[in-house]
């Protein structure tokens, strides 16, 4: 009896050790209506490039919003008119979403050219993963959000080991689940692929085939690209901008769900933002979410009551 005793506790201790399965609940929708129905905001846009003779003259996808505590922060890419103008790194704040202040030392980093930014902060770190010159991602880390320090470029290979062909890998969105990081990104808007990484130095893909693809219905026929992942009762939601148009004159915000970030189910009705709006990002409010897009300028879309 007393053998069969330890082996109870041993079977109760290794139990106890392995990771919680997280399954949806039985009678949850696939879409929740707080993850996909949103209303305009009476006041939009709330943040915009100045408009006049300043390095963020113009604003461009993608920006990116946290909220900590009671306090909104803002990462954005601000630039001049004309050819090979060199997108530079700025940060406002906010208490309460809708009103916003520059940061007085603009530009924050100038060091990189630094836009389509996704930003996660694990321990006391904040990872940005942006795009830079020639849609190449890359990695900065900052302690205080202000002080940004250029890690270089991302090092992503094939499922085989082999390093990624030359070209652009661009609108890094970046999910971290235990000591795995995800990365997605895209090569020219064509679809979005899916590596991993355990040490941040090198990425290797999933698998060599998209894991979301364009089509096959209008809206998203000619370019996709991942903004954010979140976890929501037990499945992940990505957040994606999408064309329909060969020329990417207009843009919209679309949702797909997933319950292992590899195979993605598109919402049957997708865009839930239109009128050429890009780069929407989901922020929690406190009680509820708000989309955010970021594209041309930032507007917010608030929970549809």
């Amino acid at each position: 009896m007393k053998n069969y005793y330890w082996l109870f506790c041993l079977v109760w201790f290794v139990g106890s050790r392995l990771p919680e399965k997280v399954t949806p609940p039985v009678d949850a929708p696939t879409f929740p209506a707080q993850l996909v129905q949103f209303t305009p905001y009476t006041n939009n846009p709330l943040f915009s490039g100045t408009g006049q003779d300043t390095w963020d003259k113009n604003i461009r996808e993608r920006g990116y919003i946290l909220r900590e505590g009671a306090t909104y922060h803002l990462w954005y890419t601000g630039y001049r008119d004309g050819k090979n103008q060199t997108k530079y790194l700025g940060y406002a704040t906010s208490t309460d979403g809708l009103h916003w202040t520059r940061y007085a030392e603009n530009p924050i980093h100038t060091e990189t050219w630094v836009e389509d930014m996704s930003v996660v902060k694990s321990g006391d770190t904040y990872y940005m993963f942006a795009e830079g010159k020639d849609d190449v991602a890359h990695l900065l880390t900052s302690t205080d959000r202000i002080q940004w320090q250029e890690r270089g470029p991302l090092d992503i290979r094939y499922a085989t080991g082999k390093p990624l062909s030359k070209g652009p890998f661009g609108t890094p969105a970046i999910w971290k689940e235990g000591n795995t990081w995800y990365l997605f990104y895209e090569r020219n808007d064509e679809a979005v692929w899916l590596a991993t990484s355990k040490d941040l130095a090198v990425w290797t893909n999933v698998q060599d085939e998209p894991v979301l693809t364009k089509g096959p219905e209008l809206y998203d026929q000619y370019a996709v690209a991942m903004n954010q992942i979140i976890k929501y009762n037990g499945r992940y939601y990505g957040y994606y901008h999408a064309s329909a148009y060969k020329d990417w004159h207009e843009w919209s915000i679309n949702v797909a769900v997933s319950t292992d970030l590899i195979h993605w189910t598109k919402y049957p009705h997708n865009p839930i933002i239109g009128n050429n709006c890009s780069s929407g990002i989901l922020v929690p409010d406190g009680g509820a979410y708000r989309l955010y897009t970021m594209h041309p300028d930032v507007k917010v879309f608030l929970p549809k009551k």
